[in-house]
């Protein structure tokens, strides 16, 4: 099978199907990633039915229509090669996204996907979050903030919850060690002002790891000390 074969296959299993538009973009998408990743480290990931499933299936699998209502503003923190924001972006394409990212190489390669799927309503930012997170443009701004970056969960929540309206979400995706992640950041989800309100297990096509992603409500503003400078949550984890 090609690759967009394989992707429909695994999207039908995932009970997620894609059209045949949102086919062709995941395609170019994978096409300019491959390209790309000859040139600077993207990811790891190259094989086209491992793109299918771990890339692009794997960031939507956070989607809930209660945390992502229509129109919804979102910010992708440490977005990486676009994920999960972009695919989200493919999928649901009223969704305002802010792609946030610490290396500017990386963001060139994020305007130029975006320019070849002729996506709307997409902000592309060479910042680091923990900057970010303090300035008035991006500082409880945004209905939902997702996150697939590898941080330990005590350490994403200080750099995602400040950007996110009380009443939105953080969304958090991570593996197999999230019950241990869950535990160890209990009290930082609490400081800065969020509450789990559900930890969705996830099982990918394919695949037998596991997965989840957690849906952190904020229900209170963060303390403005919060997000620390840069490097410190990464050293010193609430």
């Amino acid at each position: 099978m090609n690759f967009s074969e394989q992707l429909k296959k695994a999207a039908v299993d995932f009970s997620l199907p894609l059209s045949d538009e949102q086919i062709r973009a995941f395609s170019q998408y994978q096409e300019l990633l491959l390209e790309w990743n000859q040139k600077m480290n993207l990811t790891a990931i190259t094989e086209p039915q491992e793109i299918a499933v771990k890339h692009f299936i794997d960031s939507l699998s956070c989607l809930d229509q209660a945390v992502f209502p229509i129109g919804c503003s979102v910010v992708d923190v440490g977005t990486g090669a676009g994920f999960p924001g972009l695919p989200l972006k493919i999928v649901r394409p009223d969704i305002q996204l802010c792609l946030i990212d610490s290396l500017q190489k990386r963001t060139v390669f994020l305007q130029t996907v975006t320019q070849a799927l002729e996506l709307k309503d997409v902000e592309i930012r060479h910042l680091r979050a923990e900057e970010a997170g303090r300035q008035k443009p991006y500082r409880a701004r945004f209905d939902v903030a997702v996150s697939r970056a590898v941080a330990r969960l005590s350490v994403l929540c200080e750099l995602c919850l400040p950007f996110v309206r009380t009443g939105g979400y953080f969304v958090a995706m991570k593996g197999a060690k999230f019950r241990e992640e869950i535990a160890a950041a209990e009290a930082a989800i609490r400081l800065l002002g969020g509450h789990i309100r559900q930890v969705k297990e996830i099982s990918l096509p394919g695949l037998n790891d596991v997965r989840a992603v957690i849906y952190i409500e904020k229900k209170k503003g963060t303390p403005d000390k919060y997000p620390r400078r840069a490097g410190i949550p990464e050293k010193d984890p609430l």
